[in-house]
């Protein structure tokens, strides 16, 4: 029995070594082990951006920042006390044309919070930018950030 169950680990070896090529170029190598990152800062002014006038513009720290995609909920993350958040996606479960034309990040934790003469209400939308990919080891990173952040008044 030995020799049998010997052949029979061989040949699933072997069919595992031929099948892993032919996977790898039907589905890239960031197919098998890859991952989608979308990261930005979100700052404390009126448009959730970096203030253009070069004075320092301080941080929103604690808010929720949503991935939407066709008004459903995808992801979501908090920014930490520098403002900086991160999203991590799976790219077996995103199809990255749809991520980037069919899907916003949402912030509608108020402005109010991070300072109290900005609005109360409303929230920050922005479409979403490739910057490009980097690969580390046999990891392919997708990096994604927001294009720019707009308030959108609620009614």
């Amino acid at each position: 029995m030995a020799p049998k169950s010997l052949l029979v680990v061989s040949l699933l070896v072997l069919a595992a070594a031929v099948a892993a090529p032919a996977a790898e170029a039907q589905l890239g190598l960031s197919g098998l082990l890859g991952l989608i990152r979308i990261q930005g800062t979100l700052f404390c002014t009126a448009n959730g951006n970096i203030g253009v006038n070069g004075t320092s513009t301080p941080v929103f720290p604690n808010a929720l920042v949503q991935l939407q995609c066709g008004g459903t909920n995808i992801a979501s993350a908090r920014t930490n006390s520098s403002g900086v958040f991160s999203i991590l996606l799976d790219p077996l479960n995103f199809v990255l044309s749809s991520l980037l034309n069919s899907c916003n990040l949402m912030v509608d934790t108020p402005l109010a919070t991070c300072n109290a003469n900005l609005p109360a209400v409303g929230l920050l939308s922005s479409t979403l930018q490739l910057v490009g990919n980097t690969v580390v080891g046999l990891l392919n990173i997708t990096s994604i950030i927001p294009a720019a952040f707009k308030l959108l008044p609620l009614n």
